[in-house]
């Protein structure tokens, strides 16, 4: 495929696992195979969590395992005003609010019966807020996107999966969305954007074609395909992957050490020992 661009985006809060190299390396063989280009990008907008060391470690580990990039690599830290311009162009079309509410709030508000239902980010937002123009802001306030608006100024989206597991076109309507979504935040009260808003923003600039990462994920894609379309990017297509699970069938999180790959260096391992671990 002539101009195939796709990456591999990981955070630096913790050492990167067996899992993280299933996507890294399967990003990496895509791009192989269809003659194109693999970047890395590091998402560290999560500036309390994030630490140099860690990242020095991704490094250090994907150049291991064999993988190369173009340098520079795009980090998020570096890259607020893009979010904030983006942040600007929706509160324009009027389809932000701000949100002063707490975990606590949202969890009494959806303690009737008929409400709580989970999406993506987890239960669904039930609006508390909506009615707050974007003139009270303040920096106590998360940024939310109103669902209901967006959509209806969009229209229904759709996306094309290539990968395994859920192949096929999919569409999501306006009801879909504001009722297994809702009103996701864009910004955080303590970054001034968040994983939707960069991510989407992110690729795009770097003219990303194919998005390859985890099928836990997937969900969250309808949020991406919304966004490209409110700010005029376009969308690429998608290969989400099964991930990699312990002993229990739990997915790998960064908090399960014991398979990091710098232990399993540490201990002998082989870049093709890798790879056969995560069936590859």
């Amino acid at each position: 495929m002539a101009g195939y661009l796709t990456r591999f985006a990981p955070s630096p809060t913790g050492p990167l696992h067996l899992g993280h190299a299933y996507s890294a390396l399967t990003a990496f063989g895509r791009a192989q195979a269809q003659g194109g280009t693999f970047l890395l990008r590091i998402e560290d907008i999560d500036r309390s969590r994030c630490r140099p060391e860690w990242e020095a470690q991704i490094y250090d580990d994907l150049h291991w395992l064999g993988l190369s990039w173009p340098e520079p690599v795009m980090r998020q830290s570096d890259r607020l005003p893009a979010y904030a311009a983006a942040l600007d162009r929706l509160a324009a079309l009027g389809l932000l609010y701000p949100c002063r509410c707490t975990r606590a709030d949202i969890r009494a508000a959806l303690s009737a019966p008929q409400e709580g239902a989970m999406g993506p980010d987890g239960p669904v937002y039930p609006g508390t807020c909506r009615h707050r123009p974007m003139t009270e802001a303040g920096p106590q306030d998360a940024i939310r996107l109103d669902m209901a608006k967006a959509m209806a100024l969009s229209g229904s989206i759709s996306f094309c999966e290539y990968g395994p597991l859920r192949a096929g076109l999919h569409s999501i309507s306006l009801r879909q969305m504001v009722e297994t979504i809702g009103d996701v935040v864009l910004a955080r009260r303590d970054m001034g954007t968040s994983y939707h808003l960069s991510v989407t923003v992110d690729d795009a600039a770097q003219g990303v074609t194919e998005v390859v990462r985890g099928i836990d994920l997937f969900e969250a894609t309808a949020i991406h395909v919304l966004l490209q379309r409110l700010l005029n990017n376009s969308t690429p297509t998608y290969w989400h992957h099964d991930l990699i699970r312990d002993d229990q069938g739990k997915r790998l999180a960064k908090r399960d050490d014991a398979r990091a790959i710098v232990l399993y260096r540490k201990e002998g391992a082989t870049p093709a020992g890798i790879r056969a671990m995560v069936g590859l």
